[in-house]
């Protein structure tokens, strides 16, 4: 029986042997079909593992084993391009400062987080990523979208839509209904806006995390809770050379293995 493929492809010699195992499981592959002479193997037959030292199939008991899985699994598909890398490097030393803030402004915090931190860091995964089939991880857009742990591109699109309407919302409804004060000065509507910006993120992320309790299993949703609030300072280490690779004019990583590890 396969513990683990490691590899992005599998010999046919190799795929021979597997299928000739009786013991074999089924676990899941990204792609579409392995063609095999006479054989059309489903893409969901065989696991392309997302991190060497991890066994697809196996339960993950090991908290830091799941995180570093996530991390990994989140970095080679939805972070090919160098630009995108680039704007996340710039996200995270923003929400750094944002952290910093927390603890002197809340609200201060809230707004660099949201006007900065998080444009910088969305728009690098909706306009600069690449959206067809990943040549890489031979997996198609809607499987990993699929299989998302986080917020896919729809569920961010729901988030980012209540994120735009909050201000228009306080500004064109002073009060919100009774729900908050009144503003009477363009300071005060600011600062209402970084405090309902600050409750949407927290919001956010309990409620997926909540989520993820449910569909999955506690673990990985404290596991993606964890892997969210400490992104800004992985991705500082992870990507702090992008811009330099954008320099030289690459705009597509190739090879995101190399850049984890």
């Amino acid at each position: 029986m396969v513990d683990m493929i490691d590899n992005n492809f599998v010999t046919n010699q190799r795929l021979t042997s597997i299928l000739n195992e009786d013991s074999m499981t089924s676990s899941s592959c990204h792609g579409n079909f392995i063609n095999l002479e006479h054989h059309q193997v489903h893409a969901k037959t065989f696991a392309f593992v997302s991190a060497d030292h991890l066994p697809r199939g196996e339960p993950v008991s090991n908290f830091f084993e799941a995180l570093k899985t996530q991390r990994f699994d989140d970095h080679r598909y939805y972070h090919h391009s160098r630009i995108n890398q680039t704007l996340h490097l710039i996200s995270a030393i923003s929400f750094v400062v944002a952290y910093a803030m927390l603890f002197v402004d809340p609200v201060m915090s809230a707004l660099i987080a949201w006007l900065v931190s998080m444009t910088t860091r969305q728009s690098g995964h909706f306009f600069f990523e690449p959206l067809g089939y990943d040549e890489v991880n031979q997996a198609t857009q809607e499987f990993k979208e699929e299989i998302k742990v986080g917020y896919n591109l729809n569920r961010k699109i729901v988030l980012l839509s209540i994120w735009a309407v909050l201000p228009l919302a306080l500004y064109a409804q002073p009060g919100l209904f009774g729900l908050v004060e009144m503003w009477s000065t363009p300071n005060e509507l600011i600062r209402q806006i970084g405090a309902s910006w600050l409750l949407l993120g927290v919001s956010g992320l309990l409620f997926r995390t909540i989520h993820l309790c449910f569909i999955k299993d506690v673990q990985t949703g404290l596991v993606w809770m964890t892997k969210i609030l400490t992104d800004p300072f992985h991705d500082i280490i992870l990507y702090h050379k992008a811009p330099l690779y954008l320099m030289r004019g690459e705009l597509i990583d190739n090879n995101p293995k190399q850049m984890y590890h």
